[in-house]
Order: C-alpha cells, then structure tokens, then sequence
C-alpha cells in the first residue's frame, strides 16, 4: 500500500511516465568520474572574493559586495587542486568529461542550483562555470540550463544572475519532477518510483553540475542541507519527508539521472553524468533552510563525489571551523552507503586547501 501511495501520488502529480524496466544498481566504491580522484575534495577561504563583512543580508546586497574577478580565480585555484595540476585549461578539461559520440558544441548541460528561501547561488560562481562550458570547452551557451524543479519558479525574476554567456537559459522549474522513474535500493527495496526532471530521464542531458548552498537543516539530513540534498529539487522531495527520508535522499544519488548511464551486471558508470558538486559558503547558516544567511566564511568547496563532498564539509568545514552540530552518525552515513569509511580519505581526511 506505501508503495502505491507513491506511485499513485506520483501520477496525480504529473502524467508523463518514462519508467526504465530494468535499473542498474550503482556498485558501491566504483568511479564515478574517470578521471579525478572520487575521494578528493579542494577548498578555498579568501576573504577578498567579498568586499565588506555584511552576514545578515539579502542575495542582491550579497551581490553588491561578491569581487566576482576573485571568486574566479579561486574558482579556477580549486579545478587545479582537485586534478593536481597547475594548469587551469587542463585542469577544466580534466573534469568535464565529453560525451561520447558528440562534439563539445552539442553538449547539453544541466546546473542545478538551490532557490529555496532567502539563500541562492551566487552569480559569480554561476557564471564561472557557465564560462568555463562554453569559452572553454566549445558548449552552446542554449545548450546550458540552470534549474530547480521545486523551488525555481521564479528564479529568472528573483535570481536573475549576472554575467552568464548570452544564451545561457534559465529554465526556472524546466517542468518540475514531472517524469516516473525507478528509484534504486535503500529505498523502498528498490521497487518503487518518484518524480524526476524528465531531461534527465530520458537521457538527454549529457553532464550535470550540483552547485549547492550550505545551510543548516532537520537532523535527518545530518543538520545540512548541501549537495546531496541539493537533487530534492531534481527529484520529487515528497518521499524524503515521508518514510525512509534518509533512505531516499540516499537512493536518488545513487541513480542512473544523477552518476550517469550503468552497466546492468556491474553497476559500473560508463559514462558520468554528474561531473561537478560545488559548495558555494560565501554565505552560509548555521541554521536553516529558511531567512538570511548567518555567516559570511568566504569559502568555497569543490569536489566531483558528492556524498564524499557533504561528508569532508560537513566535518571539516561545518563541525571544526564553524563549531555548528552536525549529526555526526547520520553524516557518516554519507560515506559509508557509498561504501568508504573516513580512512580511505585521501590527506588524512582533509580538505586540500588551495
């Protein structure tokens, strides 16, 4: 009966079903991305990427104060040590990935942002990216859609953010959560379904990039809401404040939409979809997810797994440096249904600091 609640709930909320009839399960401790190491994570403090220390403020105000020509180089200061290069260009191209049989110009990408309440991604980090997709690799700017299907109806008119390549498209909702899909184990034994952006559904986005805020939240979470949670605006976020929240939240970042196209036997990603988690904490909360943000760390996170991303920021950024509670059961939870533990960390569980 829970199962078809959901399904049916589902259904009311959208008509469109794409439903695969055989999920592969991701292989817990396989790559992700081919390419960077999946356990490592860079982060940077400069006080200089904001001009004036000014906690308490609105995202306009916060605009205001972003030195986006900083935040960039830091920016490009993370790419190099997360591939441990000194080269920018190669470093950029070292973390996206092409898409096999398609030239960088056909390229869709998809950037999910964090629009809920007061507290929403900078445009200086935004438009970073966003540049580096098409100055860089070659993408379309149209091809470049920036997104929250729960929260992002109006993000074109409250967030209108800065500097983006002409023709970037800011999609708002793009549809919302609209299209059925299997939702893997822990969840419902891996047999039930929820709603998911139907781009990604379907195959025809071709790299995904989290940029996440960095806010407290229930418990249940660990008491943050960052890059994991981030996809309850890609996914459906109704099953996670239901019965199993935490198994949920779990299972949509272990799916096919999220890491990329399986292997049916191996659970190996052939090709990654997620290729980039950002932790934008120019501004962040020790509470929430809710009102202004109530510190201003000048600090930004980088990393291409996201519960390994979640897991060091949490710690190391949240719990040591910040002095914020987090639940630390539930948070190592983050690694260990991936299957690490915090001594299979490279640079003794730290964040590389750039």
């Amino acid at each position: 009966m829970k199962k078809a609640a959901v399904v049916s709930a589902a259904l009311t909320a959208s008509p469109t079903i794409f439903v695969p009839r055989a999920r592969a399960y991701w292989a817990r401790q396989t790559l992700i991305h081919p390419a960077v190491d999946n356990l490592r994570v860079a982060g940077v403090t400069d006080a200089a990427m904001t001009r004036s220390i000014d906690p308490n403020i609105d995202w306009l105000r916060q605009e205001e104060l972003v030195a986006t020509p900083i935040v960039w180089q830091n920016m490009d200061k993370l790419a190099c040590g997360l591939v441990e290069t000194r080269n920018v260009e190669q470093a950029w191209k070292t973390i996206f990935v092409k898409p096999p049989g398609k030239p960088w110009s056909e390229a869709v990408v998809a950037v999910k942002t964090n629009h809920i309440a007061q507290q929403h991604t900078r445009s200086a980090v935004m438009s970073k990216v966003c540049h580096v997709m098409t100055n860089l690799l070659g993408i379309t700017p149209s091809n470049i859609h920036i997104y929250d299907a729960c929260h992002g109806r109006d993000i074109s008119r409250k967030t209108p953010f800065r500097d983006l390549p002409d023709g970037v498209r800011i999609e708002n909702r793009w549809g919302g959560s609209n299209t059925l899909t299997t939702i893997p184990r822990p969840w419902q034994d891996g047999e039930s379904k929820s709603g998911c952006i139907q781009p990604l559904v379907n195959g025809s986005v071709d790299i995904l990039v989290n940029i996440s805020m960095c806010k407290g939240h229930g418990r249940t979470y660990g008491g943050f809401t960052m890059t994991m949670k981030n996809h309850f605006g890609t996914f459906s976020p109704s099953p996670g404040h239901q019965d199993q929240p935490f198994e949920y939240l779990i299972a949509i970042n272990q799916t096919e939409e999220i890491l990329g196209p399986m292997d049916r036997k191996t659970g190996k990603v052939l090709y990654p979809r997620q290729q980039l988690c950002i932790v934008d904490a120019l501004w962040a909360s020790e509470r929430g997810p809710g009102g202004n943000p109530s510190h201003q760390p000048n600090f930004i996170a980088m990393g291409v797994s996201s519960p390994v991303v979640d897991y060091l920021v949490a710690n190391r950024f949240r719990k040591d440096r910040m002095g914020w509670s987090i639940d630390e059961a539930v948070t190592g939870k983050f690694l260990t249904e991936f299957g690490y533990k915090p001594s299979d960390l490279p640079n003794r569980g730290e964040i590389i600091d750039v």
